[in-house]
């Protein structure tokens, strides 16, 4: 699996220690390349249009509170990013919305927390059924 990954300033240092979970995975960097302040859009929007067209399989994007990111990644077409701060909520992202993005907050969650939140987000299934026909609906929505 193919995975973006993407940081402001403030989500740098939780971005770093992902990469090293993920070693097993082919991951692609859009920055941030330091702590230095920096706008998290100029990354997000990156890691999300590399999902949205296929070259990445999912994306995992970061800042202070991973609102704006989320927002960030959910303004291109094609995406479903889900910000979340429990293993539970990632869980039902993939379950029921099929999120393709996973927004964190470099500020309030734990290295481990984060760790805990990835693996079971990349190992959830979408469930299909009535889930697909609600996407169905939010894709035709955003296609017109």
């Amino acid at each position: 699996m193919k995975i973006a990954i993407a940081s402001d300033h403030a989500g740098y240092e939780l971005k770093e220690s992902i990469k090293k979970i993920l070693s097993n995975f082919h991951i692609v960097d859009f920055g941030a390349d330091s702590a230095e302040s920096m706008d998290y859009p100029d990354t997000g929007f990156q890691a999300a249009e590399a999902v949205a067209n296929d070259t990445c399989d999912r994306g995992i994007v970061i800042c202070g509170s991973g609102i704006g990111m989320s927002i960030v990644a959910n303004k291109v077409q094609g995406i479903r990013a889900a910000l979340c701060q429990t293993k539970e909520f990632a869980v039902l992202s993939r379950k029921h919305n099929n999120a393709n993005v996973l927004a964190l907050s470099g500020r309030f969650i734990s290295k481990y927390l984060a760790k805990e939140i990835i693996q079971v987000w990349l190992n959830t299934k979408f469930d299909g059924g009535r889930h697909k026909r609600r996407i169905d609906k939010i894709t035709k929505y955003e296609n017109k």
